[in-house]
């Protein structure tokens, strides 16, 4: 697998905290299990690297597997399909294996996301949030006790609740989605509108994300694109130009 040469040398903070306690027990495990040897160095410089992104992601989607107290293998068969869309075979395949480890582990999470929101800039934190949802809604059912959990890591990344509303209203629709989406009430006027989408497609747009991959940028683009129905909706229906 050579699990700790395919992280080798790119990850950055979080090899250290508690991010890194889990992830030093997880590449130990793999390690011990693979014939392949491999190292894992640490990044120079505090900036969030696609690898950081990636375990991140891993650790906090086990959290919310776990969320019930019981982890399914239709949940993880779930999540596997979620990251081989978002991720492709090749990465699929190593990133199940982590989270294999991890879910073996009791995730102390509000450290978890302390550390997270001390060290990973605002908009990644927004896309993490993204894929949360993403996998809650993996096999078409809201599950009271994953939202419960996501709504913790939201408060614990720093995520605030207008910007968690609005990624929440992207999967979990209802007659007021669209206006939730562009973060405002549904009684606003059409140049508040036309206002707040501006101010959401600066803070959605995909640039915000680059240097953590194309597969993390695409993400970015699909969350971009129903920011652009949301607000074509609400033009449709009330006849904006």
């Amino acid at each position: 697998m050579a699990f700790a040469k395919w992280l080798g040398g790119v990850l950055g903070w979080s090899l250290g905290g508690p991010v890194g306690g889990l992830v030093g027990f997880a590449i130990g495990s793999l390690l011990d299990n693979s014939s392949e040897g491999g190292s894992v160095a640490q990044a120079r410089g505090g900036q969030t690297t696609a690898a950081d992104f990636t375990v991140c992601l891993v650790v906090l989607s086990a959290a919310v597997m776990k969320a019930d107290g019981k982890v399914l293998k239709s949940e993880l068969n779930f999540v596997k399909e979620f990251f081989r869309k978002n991720f492709g075979d090749e990465r699929t395949s190593k990133l199940v294996a982590f989270l294999g480890e991890i879910l073996k582990k009791e995730i102390p999470l509000d450290q978890v996301c302390e550390q997270i929101r001390s060290s990973m800039p605002y908009e990644p934190r927004l896309q993490l949030l993204h894929y949360l949802y993403g996998i809650s809604l993996a096999d078409g059912e809201l599950h009271v006790s994953e939202i419960r959990v996501i709504n913790q890591i939201a408060a614990g990344l720093g995520i605030q609740a207008s910007d968690r509303d609005s990624i929440h209203a992207m999967y979990f629709r209802d007659a007021d989605a669209d206006y939730k989406i562009l973060e405002i009430d549904k009684n606003a006027t059409d140049e508040e509108i036309k206002k707040a989408y501006r101010k959401m497609a600066v803070k959605y747009h995909p640039d915000k994300v680059d240097g953590l991959g194309e597969e993390v940028k695409k993400s970015a683009e699909e969350k971009f694109k129903k920011l652009q129905e949301a607000y074509e909706n609400i033009k449709k229906a009330r006849g904006i130009k």
